[in-house]
């Protein structure tokens, strides 16, 4: 999809626009770039049911009621997004692993075959489409999904350096925002996690978030249960990292990571107390999750992510036949 179509029908919409974000720092930043951007139109802020990489029946009902729907960082299934295309144009800034769909405006380089070196985070996709300069949502949302990591991207590693430089930052500054903002989804609380993007338009420095009273109770709860839960160690299976947790806290993407990067192996984790009826399931690995991914869709699940992560939703009965898929793979 070329920009200019892309340009015209944003310009051309001013009011009744869903902006449904993912409900990390990547998805709120993105967000608060494309309210700055299409400033003086008339735009809701929605987050899917945090957890949830799709949509509920409901909500699907609900959307097609929209003038415009604009899809950031989520690689919502695509049979749901043909399903609303019918109703109602649709928008997509991404950076995930995903099929390009021609028959909505689709905007994702790494669909293309970019690199994720080069667009690290939707955030700055959309900056870079907007043609905006450098700036700190810009870089929170490439923080927010590597991390320390993304020290080992030369050309990000300088334009982060640079910006810290001369906005009297340091690198952890910015990787505190990013722990402050993510307090939200990860304690569950969606009506706050909706209400981030405005807050970030209007409250627009970094003191503003690093300040910020409620989210920092929020921090201290939650490195409280991420310790509890690192207390006990994973097992190690063929260099693969594996570990149950049971917390209602969305944290398994926090506890992959790190087990992942401080034994610098594979990393699954398998949280049984985020659903009832349901597990969460996340891998980090350096081999490319794609195929992965796509046994999970073929399996039934609700399955994304990138080119090093997967995330899943499985009903309990299936978690331990699709963790052997998993260890199969990773191991093989």
């Amino acid at each position: 999809m070329r920009k200019e179509d892309i340009y015209t029908l944003l310009k051309s919409i001013q009011e009744n626009i869903l902006l449904l974000h993912h409900w990390d720092t990547d998805g709120v930043c993105s967000a608060r770039l494309l309210l700055e951007a299409l400033s003086g139109k008339t735009i809701e802020t929605r987050t899917p049911i945090l957890g949830n990489y799709y949509l509920t029946d409901e909500e699907l009902h609900t959307y097609a009621s929209y003038t415009c729907i604009i899809i950031v960082d989520m690689a919502l299934p695509k049979d749901q997004i043909l399903t609303l295309a019918q109703h109602v144009p649709i928008v997509i800034f991404d950076h995930h692993l995903q099929e390009e769909i021609p028959e909505v405006y689709h905007y994702n380089p790494i669909s293309k075959g970019a690199s994720s070196d080069r667009f690290p985070s939707a955030s700055w996709i959309i900056n870079q489409f907007f043609e905006n300069p450098i700036n700190l949502y810009a870089l929170l949302g490439v923080l927010g999904d590597h991390e320390q990591r993304i020290k080992k991207n030369t050309l990000f590693s300088q334009y982060i350096q640079g910006f810290c430089h001369v906005n009297h930052l340091s690198f952890d500054d910015l990787l505190r925002m990013v722990y402050l903002i993510d307090s939200n989804y990860k304690l569950g609380d969606r009506t706050a996690v909706e209400q981030i993007p405005q807050f970030l338009l209007t409250h627009n420095t970094p003191q503003d978030i690093l300040t910020h009273p409620d989210w920092n109770r929020n921090l201290i709860r939650l490195e409280q249960e991420i310790t509890h839960q690192l207390e006990t160690p994973g097992e190690e299976q063929n260099n693969v990292i594996v570990k149950t947790i049971n917390t209602p806290y969305n944290i398994i993407s926090t506890i992959t990571r790190k087990l992942a990067w401080d034994h610098n192996k594979d990393a699954v984790v398998v949280n049984t107390g985020f659903f009832s009826d349901r597990d969460q399931i996340y891998v980090r690995s350096k081999k490319n999750m794609k195929p992965l991914i796509a046994i999970g869709k073929k399996l039934g699940f609700k399955a994304g992510g990138k080119q090093e992560v997967l995330g899943a939703i499985v009903p309990k009965e299936k978690t331990d036949s699709f963790l052997q898929e998993i260890l199969t793979f990773l191991t093989t």
